[in-house]
């Protein structure tokens, strides 16, 4: 028998083919190397995408997708789909979002931002680097300690609570800025201007949303403590990345760790302001989206979101035999 649906799946992973055989008998899984032309040049021919994240589901690739009935998406950030209009052509989304009990496990995006914070407070990819050349320039790779420093963490949600943590059990004073009403858990809860004047560390944990596009920009900078430092595993477009160039260079900032840039899909990456900055520059350290790409998250987040799939069709296959 002809399986009932056809599924395309961009996500690259090597254990990905092996978890897929769940969908045997009613679907049919195509393995593609994540690319947008060939995207948009072949969606119109699946019922369900497995997306990566390497590739924007924009309004050329949704009007392309004639039978398109859902997109999985093995993340919690949506931005890289245009949900208004995946919405208004009835396409479903299946995200991690809200999957709070599963998410639990998942702990290395939280994990990666402390690692960004120490290497840039600590100085240590520029500090490797003059060693490669044969520097062992101890005095000029001087850092700062954390012990005793405020911690601002921004969404106290999944990943800001265990940074918080791991901020308490650097010593650190520890405040939290979150519009929910949730347990901070004896974490003193703080406005947002209060959050920018007395954070020594600002690392940001919120979901981008129109409500919060460019939400540090110069305005929030400027009431910052001159010399903070800002992690971002978020979404790069929290930031007005403008006015974090103009922070870095006066030393408003005095160093940035960011895994997440606004554009992180353009061609002309290596021309980005970011990281062209970053290139001359040894206060800021970006890396490529890394936050949930561990082998364990991927794999949990991966088979999570395969079984979603899985729910979904079933349940369709089992109404249109109705």
């Amino acid at each position: 028998m002809k399986p009932a649906f056809k599924v395309l799946n961009m996500a690259d992973a090597p254990f990905l083919q092996e978890e897929f055989k769940l969908l045997h008998g009613f679907a049919e899984v195509t393995h593609m190397a994540a690319d947008q032309q060939r995207l948009a040049a072949c969606i119109s021919e699946y019922d369900a995408y497995f997306c990566s994240l390497h590739t924007q589901i924009d309004l050329r690739v949704l009007e392309a997708a004639t039978r398109l009935r859902v997109i999985v998406t093995p993340s919690t950030g949506l931005d890289h789909i245009d949900m208004d209009y995946a919405g208004a052509k009835g396409i479903e989304v299946l995200s991690l979002r809200g999957d709070t009990e599963f998410l639990k496990g998942i702990t290395a995006t939280a994990e990666l931002a402390w690692g960004l914070l120490l290497a840039v407070v600590r100085r240590i990819p520029w500090s490797f680097e003059a060693v490669q050349q044969g520097d062992w320039a101890r005095d000029r790779f001087r850092g700062r300690q954390l012990r005793g420093k405020t911690l601002g963490v921004l969404g106290y949600g999944r990943l800001g609570s265990i940074v918080a943590e791991y901020g308490k059990a650097f010593g650190m004073n520890v405040i939290a800025c979150e519009q929910q009403d949730v347990d901070l858990a004896g974490i003193r809860k703080v406005t947002f201007h209060t959050l920018l004047q007395e954070s020594d560390v600002l690392s940001i944990h919120i979901h981008l949303s129109p409500e919060n596009k460019q939400l540090l920009n110069r305005e929030a900078f400027s009431r910052m403590r001159d010399g903070v430092v800002l992690i971002n595993t978020s979404r790069g477009a929290i930031i007005d990345e403008q006015a974090l160039l103009g922070a870095l260079t006066s030393g408003k900032v005095a160093g940035a760790g960011l895994d997440v840039i606004e554009g992180e899909w353009r061609e002309d990456l290596h021309k980005h302001p970011l990281i062209e900055y970053a290139r001359e520059h040894a206060n800021l350290l970006i890396s490529p989206h890394i936050g949930g790409v561990t082998w364990e998250s991927q794999l949990l987040a991966y088979r999570h979101s395969i079984h979603k799939l899985y729910a979904y069709l079933l349940k369709r296959s089992e109404e249109e035999l109705l």
